[in-house]
């Protein structure tokens, strides 16, 4: 039942933002240009976090080769003293390293393909937003029009920021 009455305020609200547009052109723009913003600023985030992710398996990547090769020192002083038992367990261990390396290795792919995504989404949007006519400055009339038009940008702006936040999912 709630999800039903949840449906219907949402759509209600999606008609009151289209009509709100309809009757308010060039906010459609605004709108959209300030969600391409807000995009591009998640995207560049997670372009950041990715590079962090990659930055930090890369030093376990250098870790772990560092134990692989000690171990495999070990497992050749031990094998050369005798001591096969030993040198059988340090193999062993030596292996454990390499599988960690080796699924390392594979995260570290990952997150390469991921930038990758990261950075043609990134580029997509620039693309799009070189390519969209800039939005040409309004040329300011003096006297009481002037403060119409600005009375009317800062109404237009308040309802805009009000359909915003009834729209907005709220946390019980």
């Amino acid at each position: 039942m709630s999800s039903s009455w949840f449906e219907q305020l949402e759509s209600q609200l999606e008609q009151q933002l289209e009509a709100f547009l309809g009757s308010h052109p060039g906010q459609q723009d605004l709108l959209e240009r300030e969600e391409q913003q807000e995009r591009q600023r998640r995207l560049r985030l997670r372009r950041l976090q990715i590079q962090a992710q990659a930055e930090q398996l890369r030093q376990t990547l250098l870790q772990v080769a560092g134990q692989i090769t000690q171990w495999q020192q070990r497992v050749q002083r031990a094998r050369s003293a005798g001591a096969l038992e030993l040198a059988s367990r340090a193999e062993a261990h030596q292996g454990q390293l390499m599988g960690q390396g080796r699924d390392h290795w594979q995260q570290l792919g990952e997150l390469g393909k991921e930038f990758a995504r990261v950075e043609q989404e990134l580029q997509e949007l620039e693309q799009r937003q070189q390519a969209q006519p800039k939005p040409k400055p309004k040329p300011k009339p003096s006297g009481e029009g002037d403060l119409e038009q600005a009375w009317a940008h800062f109404e237009s702006r308040q309802e805009l920021e009000e359909l915003r936040r009834r729209s907005s999912p709220r946390s019980p």
